[in-house]
């Protein structure tokens, strides 16, 4: 890309982050070949937030979509929902969710994250996990960002069939089969 004068970046700057909320300053700065400095002065210029606190505003936005869950009860950040579609959540590893022994994650917080996900996904009051079909592929250690790609593959009366997909940096650690069961009344 050839220098923008400044005006013409803080314009695709605004746009960019405005379709693309998870772009990193390193990424602003390669796509437009300034310093990340500059990138960071821009950002301060248009009142443009860090990039945690931009993942942060859209996680608050989709959590304000889930019916079938308290929002405290999701294990992860929704980052995107599509109530009876598709659904994406992001789980930071901490120490405290790692065996000390090894630093490798207890299994029941990456289930934890996919069966919340896929309860989120549920458009109804009440809805509980009637089957759950899990591999864990991949062990995952403190400090990996894990991502969660949910998606509702059919639905049949009160059930929903729920695959969910969890994700390092670099490769698949995860996935589930879920019969999700709604417990609303059924139309």
């Amino acid at each position: 890309m050839a220098r923008l004068k400044k005006k013409e970046r803080h314009e695709i700057l605004l746009r960019q982050v405005r379709e693309k909320p998870f772009l990193t300053d390193e990424e602003l700065a390669g796509l437009f070949e300034v310093s990340i400095q500059t990138i960071r002065l821009d950002r301060m210029e248009l009142g443009i937030p860090e990039v945690r606190e931009r993942i942060r505003q859209v996680a608050e936005k989709a959590q304000d979509n889930i019916t079938a869950l308290e929002k405290t009860e999701v294990v992860g950040d929704v980052i995107d929902l599509e109530r009876g579609h598709s659904g994406i959540s992001l789980l930071k590893i901490t120490e405290d969710m790692v065996f000390a022994r090894n630093k490798i994650a207890k299994g029941h917080f990456i289930f934890s994250q996919a069966n919340s996900l896929a309860l989120a996904l549920i458009d109804a009051p009440l809805a509980v996990t009637g089957v759950a079909n899990i591999k864990y592929k991949v062990p995952v250690k403190v400090g990996e960002m894990l991502i969660a790609k949910a998606e509702v593959i059919k639905q049949r009366s009160n059930k929903f069939f729920v695959w969910v997909k969890t994700r390092n940096e670099k490769q698949e650690v995860f996935r589930a089969k879920f019969i999700m069961v709604s417990l609303a009344e059924v139309n």
